[in-house]
């Protein structure tokens, strides 16, 4: 039984909450994922006529015998998750609060993808991709539906991912639980009314029974838990975690394989735009600055984490932001926090039983407590999430070792080799047996989330770089005078003033002097900036042959790890690492 409510319901409720954005594509476009997956006779379409709701969901293998909330309003999905779903609360700002259970992260040891014959040539099979044959897919599909079939509620979203209406796909969640509804409310792009009644079969669904676990005996699983993705079939089936943030990464992970594929490059990164159009691209890991640093007072959000870069310019995939929320506060990061109200999502934070105002200090459940909002929340957003071609590119680590500059211009070389390694530094202490810094290499700035060699991404950006003629930058915001326990973390102040030297051009006519080792080109001064911070060797208060000790090490293990990718990367490409 459908529960459908009216359009004109619907469309009121979304107008509160939602920015409207009639982005239909033009009659002379194919869907991208038609296009980037031709060779598939599973994908094409064989009559162009538009099937209803109900017949597009048939496609998916429900049987159709329970309620089933299809875009449901805000107010509907905060009803059901307080009724039927344990431990949800309201926040005091009004948020919904949620627990996913006993995955609080992401599973990447147990992302699978299906080998299949129209995509097999394509992926880069190894830790990052691991290969899950057809049939097992199947199995776990089946699984997936027969435990949804039993659910005496379902959810179903209906989105889009990209704000360009040329690369944009229709996704479809569905799901058991109105938290994860709402979460992907907020992460995806949300339709009109127009749009939702037009919305016919989807390009991908994502079939979500994390309440359920994988039979730990399918071949090709090791665990409860699976979150498995069918090119072929246009599937992601995820079982044993409630981790809303599979599905989010997801997404990506699909745009990232189609993308590339029609001729676009997807990239896992924020994205800002000044006064005059400017616009930056910020890569980093956890804890380097990326979301604090792209979020700017004096330049407008197009996105905090997932672009693409076509012909025209970028384009962010999500209508939505998905912030940490550990340490949030309103004076460190007045937009996050003041986002976080009616619609968004806060998960797996501790609050107050009786006031309901959360302790976002408290890590009781975990470290990577999360809030989901949608992309209007914050006010100097831009919507639609789309810019011109980057002016300039932000490289970010936090380097614990305190011997990377706090900045450096990159040749295009320098930028492919940064941007495979995709280099920052855990820190002493952040996990158990971890007692010294640690270095770790995430590639393209987003490894676990990659479908294609991470060659292919790095030389589609050199492209782009050298067709616009792109300033790249390695920016530091780790430590600096010593290694972590020694020297001091370069301050957020100075991060920021390197930032705005950067955006102003300041840097760009700055004086340079080489670095050694690591072959940089670092400027003699930066405004707001102790000039003695620029060059590591010169602030580092131990001797000298620690610090070429030091460096040496680094140097070592970014060579070890470029070893990896070093039979697709060019001759340039590999002279562009460091030389001990």
């Amino acid at each position: 039984m459908l529960r459908c409510h009216s359009l004109a319901k619907y469309a009121r409720c979304m107008h509160r909450h939602s920015a409207f954005v009639s982005i239909a594509y033009p009659r002379s476009m194919v869907c991208p994922y038609s296009q980037a997956v031709q060779r598939s006779p599973r994908m094409q379409r064989s009559t162009p006529r538009i099937p209803s709701f109900e017949q597009s969901l048939n496609q998916t293998g429900l049987a159709q015998r329970q309620p089933i909330e299809r875009n449901a309003p805000l107010a509907r999905l905060y009803e059901d998750a307080l009724h039927y779903e344990p431990g949800t609360a309201i926040s005091s700002t009004g948020a919904l609060i949620a627990r996913s259970g006993a995955k609080t992260g992401r599973s990447p040891r147990d992302k699978r993808v299906a080998e299949e014959a129209s995509t097999v040539d394509d992926v880069w099979w190894g830790p990052v991709n691991k290969k899950l044959s057809e049939e097992s897919f199947a199995v776990n599909a089946q699984t997936a539906l027969d435990y949804l079939n039993t659910r005496d509620r379902l959810y179903v979203f209906d989105g889009f991912a990209g704000w360009d209406t040329r690369y944009r796909i229709k996704v479809r969640v569905v799901c058991a639980r109105a938290y994860h509804a709402l979460f992907m409310n907020n992460m995806l792009i949300r339709p009109t009314a127009d749009e939702l009644a037009d919305f016919g079969e989807p390009d991908f669904t994502i079939v979500n029974a994390g309440q359920f676990p994988a039979n730990r005996f399918t071949k090709g699983m090791t665990s409860p838990t699976s979150v498995a993705i069918s090119f072929e079939r246009r599937q992601m089936v995820i079982l044993g975690t409630e981790y809303a943030g599979e599905m989010k990464k997801g997404v990506f992970t699909v745009m990232h394989y189609l993308m590339p594929k029609a001729g676009v490059l997807s990239l896992h990164s924020s994205c800002n735009e000044g006064p005059k159009g400017d616009v930056s691209l910020f890569f980093g890991l956890s804890g380097t600055g990326k979301t604090t640093l792209s979020a700017d007072p004096a330049r407008k959000l197009i996105g905090d984490d997932e672009h693409v870069w076509t012909d025209t310019g970028v384009f962010n995939i999500e209508g939505g932001c998905y912030a940490k929320a550990v340490d949030l506060s309103a004076e460190k990061e007045p937009e996050i926090f003041n986002a976080i109200r009616f619609g968004s999502v806060l998960e797996n934070v501790i609050y107050n039983g009786e006031s309901r105002v959360v302790d976002y200090s408290d890590t009781s459940i975990t470290e990577n407590t999360r809030c989901a909002y949608p992309i209007e929340y914050i006010p100097n957003s831009k919507v639609p999430c789309i810019g011109g071609s980057p002016q300039n590119i932000i490289l970010l680590t936090c380097d614990a070792f305190g011997v990377l500059p706090p900045v450096a211009k990159l040749t295009p070389a320098q930028a492919m080799y940064h941007f495979i390694s995709g280099y920052t530094a855990k820190i002493a202490g952040t996990e158990e047996g971890v007692t010294e810094p640690e270095a770790t290499f995430s590639a393209c700035f987003g490894q676990p989330f990659l479908v294609w060699h991470p060659v292919k991404y790095a030389q589609m950006l050199a492209q782009k770089m050298q067709e616009h003629n792109v300033n790249v930058w390695l920016v530091n915001t780790g430590w600096s005078g010593g290694r972590y326990g020694v020297g001091k973390r370069i301050t957020l102040k100075h991060s920021r003033a390197i930032i705005d030297a950067i955006h102003s051009g300041e840097l760009k006519q700055a004086e340079y002097s080489t670095y050694g080792v690591f072959n940089l080109q670092i400027p003699k001064t930066v405004s707001s900036v102790p000039t003695k911070i620029l060059d590591p060797s010169q602030a580092w208060e131990g001797s000298a042959q620690d610090f070429d000790e030091t460096i040496g090490k680094l140097a070592h293990l970014f060579q070890t790890n470029f070893k990896e990718y070093a039979d697709k990367a060019t001759p340039e490409i590999i002279a562009a690492g460091p030389e001990i």
